[in-house]
C-alpha cells in the first residue's frame, strides 16, 4: 500500500472487503454481482480512480459505460472530485450510445456515411416507418409503431433486413421485414443513423475490419460496464470486442434487477460471460447500506422463486426495522384516498419530508386516480419522468425549423420539417434528393436548390421541394438586420401552424396547450434575444438557440433534488433510485404480475421488478390492493398477486381484511382523522 498516494489509500478504506477486492482485482475479467443498495457506484468510481493514481493507467485508455446519461454524468462527477485536472484529462464515462456514437464520428467514413450524418430519434423513425408503410405498401399507418419496435428488436439482435425477411413466418412479421428493407435503404440516402444503429454499425465495423478492430482495442486498456445485466445482444458484442486480447474488464450488474427485457435486454448474457471467459472471478457484494432487514428478507424469500445463475443474498446490519404493511383497500378509488391520507397523516404527526415518500406502480395509469387525491389533500407530488419542454412535439417541429433558419447544412432539421405540415415529399423523392447531395456534397437543403433535381423529381413533389427551398431563403433573407420574432411569426402563419396542431390534436383543448407552448417559445426568444443584444448588439438567432437549448438541458439536470413533493414513478423507473418511505400500490394478478406476463408465462421478470419495487425502501413499506377495480366500464374483481404469497408472512402486517388488532385499527383511526383535519384547515 506504500505506493498507494493517501487520497486513494484513505478511499479504500471506507470499502468493505468484498467491494475492496472488486477494486483490487485488475488482471482479467471480473463480473461484480451487485445486489441492490450494495455500494456498486462506489466500485466502479473508486476502481477508476484506482487504476490511475495507484496502478498508473492514463485515463484515455480506460472506458466505463452505463445506460442513462444521469448516470454517467453522476458517475463521471464522483471520479473526477477524487482526481486532479490532469489526472482525468481524456477519461471516457458515457452511455453506450454515446460511445457508439463516438466510434462513428471518427470512422464515420468507413461506416460509408459523410459527416455530419443524421441521428434520428425515436419520433423521427416513427415518422420514417408511418411514411414508408403508407407510400410504399399502402398500408394503414396503424401498423407503424408495432414495425418500428420489431425493427428496433432485430437491429439490437444484430439481424439483418434480408434475414428478417427469410425468417419472417407470420404476415406481420413479413411486413416488419419489408419495412425494415426499405428503412434502412432511405437512412443510407439521408445519410442518417437511428438510435440502435449507434451500437450495431461500430460492432459490424469492428467485426469487419480487422485493422479497425486492433485500432480501438489497442486503445482501450481497462473497460467497464454499469448495469451489464441490461445488455442486449449488439451492447455484450460491443464489450466483447473491446476487451480484446486483454480481457481486463469489470463487469458491475444483479441479475435479479433485469427488467427490461421488452426493450432487448438479455440476463442470459450473464451466463454467456461464463462461456465467453472461463477464467472469470466472481465477486459478490451482498451487503445492503440501504433497507432493514425485514425489507431485505422480504425481497431476497420473494427472489428465491426465480431461477438463478449465481446465488446471493443481501443482508444488512441497520435493524430490523418496522413489519411490512399490506393494505387491502375496497377499490382502486379507496386506495389511492388511503395512500393520500397516510402520506398526509405521517408527514403531520412524525414530521416525515414529503419527499421521503415515494409512490410505485406498474403502469402510468395508476396515477391518474392518485394525482386527484393528492391535490384534494394539498399534498405536492412530483412525477418522475415528466416530458421535458424541449421534448414536446410542436417544441421540437418548431426548433427544427429555427435549426434550419440559421443553418442550412442541418440535414436533421431539414429531415423533420420537410413534410411537415405535409407538402406531399414522400421518402421516394427524398431519396433522390439525398443521393443527389450524395454526389455533390452538399445538404439536402442545397441540394433542393440544383437545377438538375428537376432530372430526378418531377410534378407535385418537385414543385413543393422548389417553393419550400425559395420561400426559406426568403425567410433566411429578412433575417438579416432584422427582429428574429416577427420573422418566425411569420413563417408559423405561413405553414399554417397553428392551423395543423388543431387539425392533430385529439381535443380542442390539447391543441391550444400545444398553441400555448409554442407562444412561450417565442417569448422566450424574444427575452433571449434582448439579453443577447445587451452584451453583443450584432448577436443572431442561432445564439439565442443555442442558448435555449443549453437552459433546458441544463433545467432539466440540476432540478431541485430537495424540492419537497412527494415522488410517484413506475416501478421500471424507479430502478437505482431509493426512498425512506415507500408505497407499492396494486398489487394484485394481472396488474403485478401484468396480465400480458401471464399470458406470455413470463412471470420472473415481473417477479424482478416486484423486487426491484420492494428494495427501494429504505425504513417502511406499504403494499396496497384493491378487491375491486374499474375495466373498460365495468367494476371487476380482483384477486391478490401471487408475489403476496411468497413474501415472509410472518413479517406482513395485513389492514382490511377484517383480521386486524384493536391497536392497528385504532392507528388508522387516528391516521385517518389528522388527514381530515389537515385538509379541513388547509
Amino acid at each position: 500500500m506504500n505506493a498507494i498516494p493517501p487520497a486513494i489509500q484513505q478511499r479504500l478504506r471506507t470499502l468493505n472487503e468484498r467491494q475492496l477486492d472488486a477494486v483490487k482485482r485488475i488482471e482479467g475479467p471480473l463480473l461484480v454481482l451487485a445486489g441492490a443498495g450494495s455500494g456498486k457506484t462506489s466500485v466502479i468510481t473508486t476502481k477508476i480512480a484506482y487504476l490511475i493514481q495507484a496502478c498508473h493507467f492514463k485515463a484515455n485508455s480506460i472506458i466505463a459505460v452505463t445506460f442513462t446519461n444521469k448516470a454517467a454524468r453522476e458517475m463521471k462527477e464522483r471520479v473526477q472530485s477524487m482526481l486532479s485536472k490532469a489526472e482525468s484529462r481524456g477519461l471516457q464515462i458515457s452511455t453506450f450510445h454515446t460511445l457508439g456514437l463516438n466510434i462513428l464520428r471518427k470512422e464515420y467514413h468507413k461506416a460509408g456515411l459523410k459527416p455530419g450524418f443524421t441521428l434520428f430519434d425515436s419520433q423521427d423513425s416513427l415518422a420514417l416507418v408511418k411514411e414508408i408503410l403508407d407510400k410504399e405498401f399502402n398500408q394503414q399507418t396503424d401498423e407503424a409503431a408495432y414495425c418500428q419496435h420489431t425493427i428496433s428488436s432485430w437491429k439490437n439482435d444484430m439481424t439483418a433486413p434480408n434475414q428478417a425477411v427469410t425468417n419472417a413466418d407470420t404476415e406481420e412479421l413479413l411486413l416488419a421485414a419489408q419495412v425494415y428493407t426499405q428503412y434502412q435503404r432511405y437512412l443510407k440516402a439521408y445519410n442518417a443513423v437511428d438510435f440502435d444503429d449507434l451500437i450495431l454499425m461500430p460492432v459490424q465495423l469492428l467485426q469487419e475490419q480487422a485493422e479497425l478492430k486492433e485500432k480501438w482495442q489497442k486503445k482501450v486498456r481497462y473497460l467497464l460496464v454499469d448495469e451489464c445485466q441490461d445488455t442486449n445482444t449488439s451492447q455484450y458484442e460491443l464489450i466483447r470486442i473491446l476487451a480484446g486480447y486483454r480481457k481486463n474488464f469489470t463487469l458491475v450488474g444483479d441479475d435479479d434487477q433485469s427488467i427490461y427485457a421488452w426493450r432487448g435486454a438479455r440476463p442470459e448474457n450473464l451466463e454467456q460471460l461464463q462461456r465467453d471467459y472461463p477464467n472469470l472471478k466472481l465477486v459478490k457484494l451482498e451487503q445492503n447500506y440501504r433497507s432493514t432487514k425485514t425489507i431485505l428478507k422480504a425481497a431476497n424469500t420473494l427472489i428465491a422463486n426465480n431461477p438463478h445463475v449465481y446465488e446471493k443474498a443481501l443482508w444488512s446490519d441497520l435493524g430490523v426495522g418496522d413489519p411490512i404493511r399490506v393494505m387491502v383497500t375496497r377499490n382502486e378509488e379507496a386506495e389511492s384516498e388511503r395512500v393520500a391520507a397516510e402520506i398526509q397523516s405521517r408527514h403531520l404527526r412524525h414530521d416525515i419530508p414529503y419527499k421521503d415518500f415515494a409512490v410505485l406502480y406498474r403502469g402510468n395509469h395508476q396515477a391518474r386516480l392518485l394525482e386527484i387525491k393528492l391535490q384534494a389533500y394539498r399534498i405536492p407530488y412530483k412525477i418522475n419522468g415528466g416530458t421535458s419542454f424541449f421534448a414536446r412535439a410542436e417544441i421540437k417541429d418548431l426548433m427544427s425549423y429555427l435549426r434550419l433558419l440559421v443553418n442550412t447544412d442541418d440535414d436533421n432539421a431539414f429531415l423533420r420539417i420537410i413534410n411537415l405540415p405535409r407538402r406531399d415529399i414522400g421518402p421516394a423523392t427524398l431519396e433522390k434528393v439525398g443521393n443527389l447531395a450524395t454526389e455533390h456534397n452538399l445538404s439536402l437543403f442545397e441540394a433542393s436548390g440544383l437545377a438538375e433535381l428537376e432530372e430526378r423529381v418531377t410534378g407535385k413533389s418537385l414543385r413543393s421541394l422548389q417553393e419550400f427551398e425559395r420561400w426559406l431563403r426568403h425567410l433566411r433573407e429578412r433575417l438579416k438586420g432584422a427582429s428574429p420574432v416577427p420573422v418566425i411569426e411569420q413563417m408559423i402563419h405561413d405553414i399554417d401552424y397553428f392551423g395543423w396542431l388543431q387539425e392533430q390534436a385529439s381535443t380542442p383543448t390539447a391543441a391550444e396547450r400545444r398553441i400555448e407552448n409554442v407562444r412561450f417559445l417565442l417569448d422566450s426568444i424574444q427575452r433571449m434575444m434582448e439579453s443577447a443584444w445587451e452584451e453583443d448588439p450584432n448577436a443572431e438567432l442561432d445564439q439565442a438557440i443555442s442558448k435555449l437549448l443549453l437552459i433546458d438541458m441544463l433545467e432539466r439536470q440540476e432540478e431541485e433534488e430537495d424540492e419537497d413533493k412527494v415522488q410517484l414513478l413506475t416501478l421500471h423507473a424507479s430502478k437505482g433510485l431509493e426512498y425512506p418511505h415507500v408505497f407499492l400500490l396494486g398489487c394484485e394478478e394481472e396488474l403485478l404480475p401484468h396480465r400480458n406476463s401471464i399470458e406470455n408465462d413470463d412471470i420472473e421478470e415481473e417477479r424482478r421488478l416486484a423486487y426491484v419495487g420492494i428494495t427501494r425502501a429504505k425504513r417502511t413499506l406499504c403494499i396496497t390492493l384493491a378487491s375491486k377495480r374499474r375495466q373498460y366500464g365495468q367494476e371487476i374483481d380482483c384477486l391478490p398477486s401471487r408475489f403476496l404469497d411468497e413474501l415472509p408472512q410472518e413479517d406482513l402486517q395485513w389492514e382490511g381484511r377484517g383480521d386486524e388488532s384493536e391497536a392497528v385499527k385504532k392507528e388508522q383511526g387516528k391516521a385517518s382523522l389528522s388527514a381530515l383535519k389537515a385538509m379541513l384547515n388547509s
